[in-house]
């Protein structure tokens, strides 16, 4: 079980880069930063995970994200892609529940005993993503009571209903599985202490502000200033920072390095390619890599914008013996499972991959992205390229530019600045077209999607275009403690039993299947099975 979990983890040959990385929390009251994980009081699970791990030291977003999260604050935080932010939120979430055990409750007319009642709740756009935050979740979850799971469209229901009947204390969702279970009666969000809404600015792209606000305003879950509530994402648009608005109660805005930027690990380079001369220049990149020779740590991510030009691409890639395989949204969940795990595995080494698998997952060793159709945006520029460089770890990615991508040119050309890259003469050329035929830039900024003052580089707070966020709200209760020689230390659910298993118990130990006894809260140690 150990090995399985943990494996084997490159840490990068880069990483004490990260420490030139700037950071910018805004906010009142901000905790200080940590240095290492011995800076904050952990609980021995949580430690005991963290080494297996082999996380030796805390990544930026960490040392900012994991004290302002023990100190019971929200927030709304902004990291370059590959930073760690899983874990940012997985571990100050999983050490509080641990430090303050099952919640007390009764079970009134309201609350039913085959539904579950997790403590908290991870909203993904993906279910790579979902499947991807359940497994960390599942590292530090190891060696206690607490069982995370996870719910997604795309496997059979039942499958998943039978799972949640185990226990859920964690759960991991994409917003149109959890309605459905929701709607079903499978799941309570009455006492869901925590949420995490991750890569929310794709959630909105992807039509699921509905949803999020129907699970989050419309059921039973407690209100803000009574949850604590997390967003990560490596954008936040307008759209976004209203969602936090209406969601966070007097948070934390964390940026680390430029919000929306991209990680100067990562070369990118930009070449003029005619859509008729694209194969045969992937042909010449890819013979230029040793995918052969060193197949599971030579990973390349080629993207391309059509499911039908996914297939195309690696029927083509095939025919000239090049192990590929493909993955994009008419796939079944199995074959996107088994296109991923043989990737992962370096079994064949070349994924072709429409913007499904562009968001989120983190997949050790790609070494090359590869644009080969670019995306309309360059918000999903920054996000695709970001499957390179992870974690510290150098990373090279190649963009396939022509006519159809002009409108492109002014962003990426200071998105490449910025990073400080190597700016193709042509390029700039074009660029500076583009601005003399546009007369001016809109709004006086610096410039362009990623202009240092522009809507969404900084804490919307401190500007004058936005209403002012909820900066006050009822008193944050406190929902831990479990029982005290049988007296309810929460007030607000008073009564005999263990919230969380449903019918009376906390759930169950996820590695054994057996389902935990009520326990004895008083101690810190109550969700250790040591």
């Amino acid at each position: 079980m150990e090995e399985e979990l943990f494996g084997n983890r490159s840490t990068g040959i880069n990483f004490n880069k990260y420490e030139d990385i700037p950071v910018e929390a805004t906010g009142e009251d901000v905790p200080p930063h940590i240095n290492t994980f011995d800076d904050i009081k952990l609980t021995d699970i949580i430690r005991m995970n963290i080494a297996l791990t082999r996380y030796d030291t805390p990544t930026p977003v960490q040392k900012y994200a994991i004290p302002i999260i023990v100190g019971r604050r929200d927030v709304m935080a902004c990291a370059q892609t590959g930073s760690g932010k899983t874990a940012a939120f997985l571990v100050p979430i999983l050490n509080q529940i641990y430090e303050k055990g099952p919640i007390a409750y009764t079970l009134g007319p309201k609350l039913q005993s085959r539904r579950k009642y997790p403590l908290g709740l991870i909203l993904a756009p993906t279910r790579e993503l979902a499947t991807q935050i359940y497994d960390e979740a599942k590292k530090f979850a190891y060696r206690s009571r607490v069982r995370p799971c996870v719910v997604y469209g795309g496997s059979h229901v039942m499958d998943q209903i039978r799972d949640l009947e185990q226990g859920c204390h964690l759960l991991v969702a994409t917003p149109g599985r959890l309605v459905d279970m929701l709607e079903r009666g499978k799941i309570g969000l009455d006492f869901c202490r925590y949420l995490v809404l991750d890569e929310a600015d794709r959630m909105l792209d992807m039509g699921f502000e509905t949803q999020i606000r129907r699970i989050v305003e419309k059921d039973s879950m407690p209100p803000p200033g009574d949850r604590q509530t997390l967003m990560f994402s490596a954008t936040f648009p307008k759209e976004i920072q209203m969602l936090a608005r209406d969601f966070l109660d007097n948070y934390i805005f964390l940026a680390i390095g430029r919000v929306g930027s991209t990680s100067e690990n990562i070369t990118q380079k930009i070449v003029w390619v005619e859509d008729r001369n694209k194969r045969s220049y992937l042909l010449d990149l890819l013979n230029a890599t040793p995918i052969r020779s060193q197949p599971a740590e030579s990973l390349i991510l080629v993207f391309v914008e059509t499911k039908k030009g996914a297939d195309s691409l690696e029927e083509f890639l095939y025919s000239h013996n090049y192990p590929v395989t493909s993955i994009h949204g008419d796939r079944t969940q199995r074959e996107r499972e088994d296109a991923l795990k043989s990737f992962r595995s370096g079994n064949t080494p070349i994924l072709v991959a429409t913007a499904v698998a562009a968001r989120g997952l983190d997949i050790p060793h790609v070494t090359h992205v590869i644009n080969y159709d670019l995306p309309s945006d360059v918000e999903e520029y920054v996000h695709r390229i970001g499957r390179t460089g992870r974690m510290g770890n150098l990373g090279l990615a190649t963009s396939f530019f022509n006519d159809k991508n002009r409108n492109l040119t002014r962003d990426l050309m200071e998105l490449i600045t910025e990073s400080k890259q190597e700016l193709p003469g042509w390029l700039e050329s074009m660029a500076s077209d583009c601005r003399m035929s546009s007369g001016r830039r809109s709004n006086g900024s610096k410039g362009g999607r990623f202009g240092g003052t522009g809507f969404g580089s900084r804490d919307y707070r401190t500007t004058s275009s936005m209403p002012p966020s909820r900066s006050s709200g009822p008193p944050r209760r406190d929902y831990g403690g479990g029982s005290n020689n049988g007296n309810s230390v929460n007030p607000y659910f008073p009564g005999g039993g263990f919230y969380g298993g449903g019918g009376g118990n906390y759930g169950g130990s996820y590695s054994s299947g057996n389902t935990a006894s009520n326990g004895n809260s008083k101690s810190p140690d109550w969700w250790s099975q040591s």
